[in-house]
């Protein structure tokens, strides 16, 4: 398939719908949803969320790419030009979205810093995520920004990396993410979804969740694994009639209590 016919003219909004419903799903509902069509390399590999505590990340694709730096093109003066790719991607990047950057890996140089999450979280981007690591960490923490890297990275960015291309195809933590691809981050990890599949993506891995919900039950209760998960087809025509009998004595989400 052409990775083109993923593209749409509108490559940085998502339906709020769509973005409450992935909101409610993880990172590993995503990626079982995503192997139920196919597609096997979504989730990012050695990229872990900055903090424990930082809020679920969903958004579409806004992408930075860097390549290796060299002498004679990346010093601290040309960093502070204004037409600096990586300051233009802190600068451009559309509220909600999320930015992707991709750093080959390099984890000798800073793929952000806190003054560049401080202003991301003030223009509304979603989040930011790097196959290289952080300068400034506790900084960008304290902004509330959701952020993923490889390890922190303190070394000031012209010494490694060097911004080559804004919103084209990139390569990060081993998965390819087109503009548009729509980001799931949590504590495991971060899954790409393709553009076009979002919509059908969104409102699997929902239902995945919550029949999850009603097999955690029936395990408490003493069901085995092969009555209940994976789902069977008694143990889901079990699941629907809950559901339309208006899901009896499901306990108290905040309580944990029936």
């Amino acid at each position: 398939m052409n990775p083109n016919e993923y593209w749409t003219e509108d490559t940085t909004s998502l339906d709020p719908e769509v973005r409450s419903r992935l909101l409610r799903v993880g990172s590993a509902n995503v990626a079982n949803v995503l192997l139920g069509m196919g597609f096997r390399n979504v989730m990012m590999r050695g990229v872990a969320p900055l903090g424990p505590d930082q809020p679920q990340l969903v958004g579409p694709a806004y992408t930075l790419r860097f390549i290796p730096a060299r002498e004679d093109l990346d010093s601290m003066a040309n960093y502070g030009r204004s037409d600096n790719k990586h300051r233009r991607a802190i600068e451009e990047c559309p509220e909600g979205a999320v930015l992707v950057i991709d750093a080959f890996g390099c984890e000798s140089a800073s793929s952000m810093g806190d003054m560049m999450a401080a202003r991301l979280k003030c223009r509304g981007v979603s989040g930011v995520v790097t196959d290289g690591g952080y300068r400034d960490t506790a900084g960008i923490q304290a902004t509330g920004l959701p952020c993923y890297q490889r390890r922190p990275a303190p070394p000031a960015t012209p010494i490694g990396l060097h911004p080559i291309a804004l919103n084209q195809p990139v390569g990060c933590g081993g998965v390819a993410v087109y503009p548009g691809d729509v980001l799931v981050g949590d504590a495991d990890g971060v899954a790409v979804v393709p553009q076009a599949l979002v919509v059908e993506v969104a409102a699997a891995a929902v239902d995945a969740v919550e029949y999850e919900e009603f097999a955690e039950r029936q395990i408490a209760n003493g069901r085995s694994l092969f009555e209940v998960f994976p789902a069977t087809e008694q143990s889901r025509t079990e699941y629907d009639e809950w559901v339309a009998a208006g899901r009896p004595d499901e306990p108290d989400t905040k309580t944990g209590q029936g």
